[in-house]
């Protein structure tokens, strides 16, 4: 996908919050601690620093929602990162998305107010939650005897 793509359908996934532009993907896509992940209808935009897989934003086409990319999308990068431990923010409106993180053994382990800014001037706490990975799993990790 390229940037202008992810911006697209970024914009079509998150349409009450603050867009991201198809300059901030690129500049993020040419991180080396980046990670694209990407479906025809959605993708995951993984860093990992020091451990610790984040991950940036995972978005799916409302038109292609509840047909299993979003499990799909966090099953892959879940599996496939370097990391020990995963974090991510989601909105504490985000009732569907943070049901999807739970069941990747995502749990809260914290709250920041008022971080997300919607288009109406309302702000909305991100849920900040934590995961364990099967660390070593990763296509960058050392391989053990």
């Amino acid at each position: 996908m390229t940037p202008a793509e992810l911006a697209n359908l970024h914009r079509s996934a998150f349409q009450s919050e603050r867009n991201w532009s198809a300059d901030e993907f690129a500049d993020l896509l040419l991180s080396p601690h980046v990670t694209l992940i990407a479906h025809s209808q959605g993708f995951a935009l993984i860093r990992i620093v020091a451990g610790e897989a984040e991950l940036l934003t995972l978005a799916v086409h409302p038109d292609h929602h509840r047909q299993g990319i979003a499990t799909r999308l966090m099953t892959q990068w879940m599996s496939d990162a370097a990391a020990q431990t995963a974090f991510l923010e989601v909105a504490a409106d985000n009732l569907a998305a943070q049901n999807l993180y739970r069941k990747h053994g995502f749990a809260e382990a914290g709250r920041r107010r008022g971080y997300y800014k919607r288009s109406d001037g309302t702000t909305v706490d991100a849920v900040l939650m934590t995961a364990a990975l099967p660390c070593g799993q990763g296509p960058e990790s050392p391989r053990t005897p």
